[in-house]
């Protein structure tokens, strides 16, 4: 007891040394919480980027290509797959539902997908979440389309605008344009924070419509007027891939092989689960930077306590050799300086602890809405238990290092007056 009313005197006499050293370590751990939240948040994010499909089909390539050019509209496919081999397979008799996916044009930088109605019902992100309109309505006439929500707030789009796609993939200003063909917005995306809410979404006969009378790749000199194409009259020849979820889980392995082995044309089916799994264990360097970034920070924090620590260790010479002087033992000495250090350890850690809790509610609204950042699940998880535990040891193990300092120093010198 005797001691703790010294250390916590001692502590407030040195207030704003010990606030500064509190603060340090509290900013550090709350850094390294932060960080590990954002990693758990951007891991879940990325793997359940697509969820309940079983199975993803598209033309034989690679699972890593495949998985990024229809979960997160990247890159370009190299084959096509044909609407009959989509319309057999859509008929095996243990898929429950597709989703057929139709990639080539853009607009103002953002991919285009054609689409139909069963996207809307079937696809899932995020576990059991749907995808869903802030406003408007799904596709339904030829010209409707649907926009991401990015879409909408970067572009400042509202429902009823039209907008013309741009014939092939561009960032920048298109080359061509099927100007001629407009579409109007029936719908705007709520935010998933997934590559979904930077997609612009029309149907599969518009994705057709919009390159009627083409051949070749070339530019008709002549075009039918939008007015005259009606959705009926549309055939359907190609896309890009579909999705597909199963009745049951059991038969997912041998409709993929059934797939794979498919005689018409070659097809590669995967488990987008496993890939996407695959596909952010191959990005595990990333993870080690920065959980290595975190730890310097965490360091970087103990370090300036134990620079406070020794800086004050010289002004109390005196206060420990008083302390001798009237029968404190060396290894007290020891004991109180480390007690101390355990204090001030302690508090910035559970400030620190404190701090990223509210934050992360604080900040939860709009890291969602402005990174796609779910920070769903449990507050702490168990390996930042250990993490909290392990940074408490080794505050305390780096008071001793003043601590020691302080017993070396004999009682003559510390009561010795120095000119």
């Amino acid at each position: 007891m005797i001691f703790l009313n010294l250390a916590i005197k001692s502590l407030k006499n040195r207030a704003f040394a010990t606030s500064m050293t509190v603060l340090s370590i509290a900013l550090s751990v709350t850094l390294f919480l932060s960080v590990e939240r954002a990693h758990r948040a951007a891991e879940e994010g990325f793997t359940q980027t697509i969820s309940k499909t079983d199975l993803i089909v598209g033309a034989r390539s690679g699972p890593l290509q495949l998985v990024l050019y229809t979960v997160f509209n990247m890159g370009t496919p190299t084959q096509n797959v044909s609407f009959e081999s989509y319309q057999e397979l859509q008929k095996h008799p243990e898929v429950a539902w597709t989703i057929p996916y139709s990639l080539g044009d853009s607009h103002r930088g953002f991919r285009v997908v054609g689409t139909n109605a069963d996207f809307f019902k079937h696809y899932h992100f995020r576990g059991d979440q749907k995808v869903s309109l802030q406003s408007g309505k799904v596709i339904e006439g030829l010209w409707d389309v649907v926009v991401g929500s990015e879409v909408a707030r970067q572009l400042g789009y509202h429902l009823g605008d039209s907008i013309v796609i741009a014939h092939g993939v561009t960032k920048g200003e298109a080359v061509v344009k099927h100007d001629r063909r407009p579409f109007k917005i029936s719908g705007i995306m709520a935010s998933t924070g997934t590559a979904l809410d930077r997609s612009v979404y029309i149907s599969l006969e518009g994705m057709e419509a919009l390159h009627m009378d083409w051949q070749d790749g070339a530019v008709p000199s002549k075009e039918t007027p939008a007015s005259q194409i009606k959705k009926g009259d549309i055939k359907v020849d190609n896309i890009t891939a579909f999705f597909i979820g199963a009745k049951s889980r059991i038969s997912t392995l041998k409709m993929q092989r059934e797939i794979n082995e498919y005689k018409k044309e070659p097809l590669l089916a995967i488990i987008p689960g496993a890939t996407l799994s695959e596909l952010w264990h191959g990005l595990s360097y990333v993870e080690n930077v920065l959980r290595i970034i975190s730890w310097m920070v965490l360091a970087v924090g103990f370090m300036g306590m134990l620079i406070a620590l020794t800086t004050t260790l010289n002004e109390r010479r005196r206060e420990m050799a008083i302390l001798r002087a009237v029968g404190a033992r060396p290894g007290q000495i020891v004991g109180l300086l480390v007690f101390e250090s355990a204090v001030l350890t302690i508090t910035g850690v559970v400030s620190g602890v404190i701090l990223s809790l509210l934050l992360t509610e604080f900040l939860k609204p709009w890291l969602q809405n402005s990174f796609g950042l779910y920070l769903e699940g449990s507050a702490i998880t168990a390996q930042e238990f250990i993490y909290i535990f392990v940074a408490i040891f080794a505050g305390i193990l780096i008071g001793l290092i003043p601590a020691l300092r302080a017993q070396k120093q004999a009682l003559k010198d510390g009561l010795s007056v120095r000119v």
